[in-house]
């Protein structure tokens, strides 16, 4: 049985783009692929009924795809980059309040052993930040890195967001894998390019949520799921040993975030070849039953605090909405409510159709736009149902509920980036085909099915390139470039990444015992430590009776994505004077400070709170 295991999965990459498969009838679920396909590819010919490869519309395959160390040399130069570009100047944007909630779990972790704390979320993610945390302590108290002004110091910024950024780049292995069991190795690797340099992808990989983590275990799993699928169907082996190794990563999937609802474009994907007497991919309840004994064992293994009276109690909080410390969400400059039972009444459904429009770089977009529809043609191959679930059970869980951030979109951006690669391949073959009729040559028309995916690589690359740092931030032209950044979805482009510098400027300036009127008040008690001035005063802006204590000499931040129904008669009336300092994120303002420098300058407009 290992020794199966051990062969399938060293087929993986050079194998996964080259296997065509044909089918014994002619319907919905099955293919007959041309003999010429068949002689490319060097395929088995075994007659079987699953997803194919190498779809109808994709018959041939590049020279470097054909090769399995060209392959693996270009997945490590795309993850190399992809983890140069998520973790270089990590710390150049200060924790979100969410983050520190991470760092304080963290420090009670290290002192307590475990505990609840932060336990509306499951524990692997922040098992990892402790790991990472302690190693990144252990070095900067050793002879390299001794001093905070040590260039090779590093901050508990870095530390913590660090497994983010390796889960993150790793993911671009995971991308070809899937992407080239779907629909074969070229459209793989230009998918996998796509989540290597796309801005947003980055960015998220470079905060301290669990959605990255989600999208690997999600991703590795159905790996697994596709692999036990095609084995079963070959008659090549055991496929047991998959599918136990997907109920591991679907633990672990659980461990990382609690949306169990991914699970469902799985099981979907397979009910859909049921109903075929032929197919060979069957589980049977004894497998079942197996299959749930490890994902819920991998889950307690991967987070024991679940186990905790404490975590229960946490959990019951966090979904009755009692966690939601603020009362509304900005988007496009408008206020609206963000609890996640409002539905409809809440957040606009169109919030993440305008996020993929103006954030993701031009071509990705018009290569989604051209690949969409061919999700629906048949001659793509059975793989195109996968996306589809997978699109559709994100939709259905996201799209129509009150509540809604950038981030969750982290988990379907993998599925965007494979449609636009199909697009891409497919107008690139299209127009070499017509390349090749008109002028006589077949350069023509390799040239062109090269072209089209290389610009649309460098295009994220270079989308990428100008928004460094401040990934987020990132806005295409038909959002308005970034004369626009950060009007859009202003709490997620910023993220409280300039509370930082915000308190840093405040404690160049304040006397002493100072107050500090702020939306994320823990986080400034976090900096103003940082910044030894931990005699500093922070508040909440949205306090009334917390604002009329505020005299001459304290300060009011009002931070960019920070505007709620609480705050917004005072932010607009501040908005009338002059602030004492601008912070920027990069270039973009980011927090204006006030600083109450008369009894009479601000009375006036803290009364409108």
């Amino acid at each position: 049985m290992l020794a199966n295991f051990r062969a399938n999965l060293l087929g993986f990459v050079g194998q996964a783009g080259a296997n065509q498969r044909q089918a014994v009838t002619q319907n919905p679920f099955s293919r007959i692929q041309n003999a010429k396909g068949v002689r490319i590819l060097a395929a088995q010919a075994e007659a079987i009924i699953t997803a194919g490869l190498r779809p109808e519309l994709f018959p041939q395959r590049g020279v470097l795809l054909a090769n399995r160390t060209l392959v693996i040399a270009a997945l490590v130069v795309l993850v190399t980059a992809g983890f140069a570009f998520r973790v270089s100047g990590l710390s150049a944007e200060g924790l979100s309040e969410d983050e520190l909630n991470k760092l304080y779990a963290v420090a009670d972790y290290r002192q307590n052993g475990l505990t609840a704390s932060n336990g509306e979320h499951p524990m692997l993610m922040k098992a990892l930040q402790t790991a990472s945390l302690f190693v990144i302590e252990k070095w900067n108290h050793s002879s390299f890195a001794a001093g905070q002004n040590s260039a090779l110091h590093v901050s508990p910024e870095t530390g913590l967001r660090l497994p983010s950024t390796i889960f993150g780049a790793l993911t671009v292995i995971l991308i070809y894998l899937l992407t080239a069991e779907l629909f074969g190795a070229e459209v793989a690797i230009i998918a996998a390019a796509l989540w290597a340099f796309d801005p947003q992808a980055i960015g998220f990989n470079r905060i301290a949520k669990e959605d990255t983590f989600l999208l690997f275990f999600f991703l590795l799993g159905n790996i697994f799921w596709l692999r036990g699928q095609r084995v079963a169907e070959n008659n090549s082996g055991r496929p047991e040993p998959f599918y136990w190794a997907t109920a591991a990563c679907f633990g672990a999937m659980m461990a990382s975030k609690y949306l169990p609802q991914l699970i469902g474009v799985s099981i979907c994907y397979y009910w859909m070849f049921q109903a075929l007497p032929e197919t060979r991919w069957r589980m049977g309840k004894k497998r079942y039953l197996i299959f749930a004994l490890i994902m819920f064992g991998a889950f307690l293994l991967l987070s024991p605090t679940v186990l905790l009276p404490a975590t229960w109690r946490e959990m019951g909080i966090f979904a009755g909405q009692k966690r939601i410390g603020h009362d509304g969400y900005e988007f496009m400059g408008k206020l609206y409510s963000h609890r996640m039972t409002d539905w409809l009444a809440g957040t606009p459904w169109y919030f993440y159709f305008v996020f993929l429009a103006v954030k993701l770089p031009p071509l990705t977009v018009a290569g989604f736009v051209a690949g969409l529809p061919l999700l629906f043609r048949r001659k793509l191959g059975d793989g195109r149902y996968f996306v589809l679930f997978w699109m559709f059970v994100w939709v259905m869980t996201f799209v129509f509920a009150g509540g809604k951030f950038t981030r969750y979109f982290t988990v379907i951006l993998p599925a965007v980036l494979i449609t636009a690669a199909v697009g891409v391949q497919y107008l690139g073959r299209w127009i070499g085909e017509r390349l090749e009729a008109l002028l006589s040559s077949q350069q023509a028309s390799v040239y062109a099915r090269t072209a089209l995916p290389l610009l649309l690589v460098l295009g994220s690359l270079w989308a990428s390139a100008s928004a460094t740092p401040h990934f987020r931030l990132y806005t295409n032209a038909l959002g308005g470039g970034m004369e626009k950044a950060g009007s859009y979805f202003p709490h997620d482009e910023f993220y409280d990444s300039s509370m930082s510098e915000v308190i840093t400027e405040i404690s160049k300036l304040a006397k002493p015992n100072a107050r500090v009127a702020t939306e994320t008040p823990g986080l400034a008690a976090y900096y103003a430590q940082q910044a030894n001035r931990p005699d500093l005063v922070p508040i909440s802006l949205s306090d009334q009776e917390a604002l009329r204590q505020l005299s001459v000499g304290d300060f009011v931040v009002v931070s960019r994505g920070r505007r709620y129904f609480s705050n917004d008669a005072l932010i607009s009336a501040l908005q009338g004077l002059s602030p004492a300092t601008r912070v920027p994120l990069g270039t973009v303002p980011s927090a204006d400070i006030y600083k109450i420098d008369s009894s009479q300058m601000l009375r006036p407009n803290l009364s409108k709170n």
